[in-house]
């Protein structure tokens, strides 16, 4: 029987690679076909320049949309080597990179869920590449997936009896690249706080946000060292002025602060925005705390993700390669409509069937233009609500697993 078994294995994987390797050059050609720019990998390119050249780094506007540097300095160090490629090679490197990584991170997610199956991950990976969000960062170059994979290879390894020295690693030097990850750390350290208020034992959580906080401020403090101006450019300033980053309204932005802004037709929902963030920051760390000490590390990464992404200022759509695990997770856990139908929302590159960009006409959008361009907000809140329902009721302490 066992013979059997590897010998379909081995039948398996083939087939599966070459069905993801259609796949991935189909895709590769479409993206030649729609002439993409990669326009955010032009600005790190940039970014990676005005390192090189001793300039200001906030002061920079590349391309022929005069985009700023947005980042913390720390990512503009990391984009210096850019400069040493061509802008063909960089395309074409980035472009490879991506898909790399977004193997990389289906496999991090079906482990996170307890199905890392080589076959499937491959059978995933070959349909996932289609989605917006990821279609989208590899338009753009963007660094999505290789931030959604440092902190995936964090949190999905099992727990061990001994200190883990890389923990923390990479949810901290993610947090450094883009501030958006550094929700990990919070969720990371309240849960450590409220195992051992709760009587248990709160030090795997406490060390694992400590870790993750020494990495960020190692990465940071580096910067700082090189870049002692834009350091504090950056962290005095630059850091609050969320308006930088892009205007709320545009149909592109999938927070919450980006839906109120079309709903309301106003630039800045203000302090609206402020109290619906505020309140899902609460009960979405408080559903991520409460699946983390119930033994679902999966509901909790993915729950804390989408909290993540649904406070945060601006959530581009293609921040929303989380729900690439996100899938995965409500599949694997039986909830197999809500699985087909939040895959079908992040294929459906609804958001874009609605009027956007010059004249600023998100700001003037009807009620079906406001529906479709605020579905990846929807399915975010929806997959929050539906995870509070799937948790097992409190009884005694379990261990932390993979579910």
């Amino acid at each position: 029987m066992t013979v059997i078994a590897f010998s379909e294995t081995r039948r398996r994987v083939p087939v599966a690679l070459g069905a993801c390797l259609l796949s991935f050059t189909a895709f590769w050609v479409a993206q030649r076909a729609a002439h993409v720019s990669m326009i955010d990998l032009m600005v790190y390119r940039a970014e990676g320049a005005t390192v090189r050249a001793g300039g200001d780094l906030y002061a920079l506007r590349t391309t022929a949309a005069h985009l700023p540097s947005t980042y913390p300095p720390f990512a503009a160090l990391l984009f210096t080597p850019l400069t040493l490629l061509d802008v063909p090679s960089m395309r074409t490197l980035a472009t490879v990179g991506n898909l790399v990584l977004l193997v990389v991170f289906v496999g991090l997610s079906m482990r996170l869920v307890g199905h890392a199956r080589v076959e499937r991950v491959l059978w995933v990976a070959a349909a996932a590449v289609w989605c917006e969000p990821v279609w989208t960062t590899v338009r753009y170059g963007q660094v999505n997936l290789l931030l959604a994979a440092l902190v995936l290879w964090d949190l999905s390894r099992r727990p061990g009896e001994r200190p883990d020295r890389w923990a923390g690693v990479g949810v901290g030097l993610a947090a450094a690249v883009k501030l958006t990850p550094a929700l990990f750390v919070v969720f990371l350290l309240a849960t450590g706080l409220v195992a051992r208020l709760g009587g248990r034992d709160g030090g795997p959580w406490l060390r694992h946000a400590r870790g993750a906080a020494v990495a960020f401020a190692g990465a940071t403090l580096s910067a700082a060292a090189v870049l002692p101006y834009d350091s504090w450019r950056f962290w005095t300033g630059m850091v609050f002025r969320t308006g930088r980053v892009g205007r709320a309204e545009e149909t592109a932005n999938q927070a919450l602060r980006g839906v109120l802004a079309r709903f309301l037709h106003t630039p800045e929902p203000g302090a609206l925005w402020v109290a619906a963030a505020a309140l899902t920051a609460v009960l979405g760390l408080a559903l991520a705390i409460a699946a983390e000490l119930r033994g679902r590390r999966a509901w909790a990464v993915a729950v804390c993700a989408v909290t993540a992404l649904l406070i945060s200022p601006v959530s581009w759509s293609h921040h929303w390669v989380w729900c690439v695990p996100v899938v995965q997770l409500l599949w694997t856990c039986g909830r197999r409509a809500a699985a087909v139908g939040t895959g079908l929302v992040f294929c459906s590159y609804a958001l874009w069937w609605v009027p956007h960009g010059l004249g600023r006409p998100e700001l003037r959008q009807n009620g079906v233009d406001l529906t479709l361009s605020a579905l990846y907000t929807v399915a975010g809140v929806l997959f929050l609500v539906l995870a509070r329902t799937s948790l097992p009721r409190p009884g005694p302490a379990q261990a932390v697993t993979n579910e």
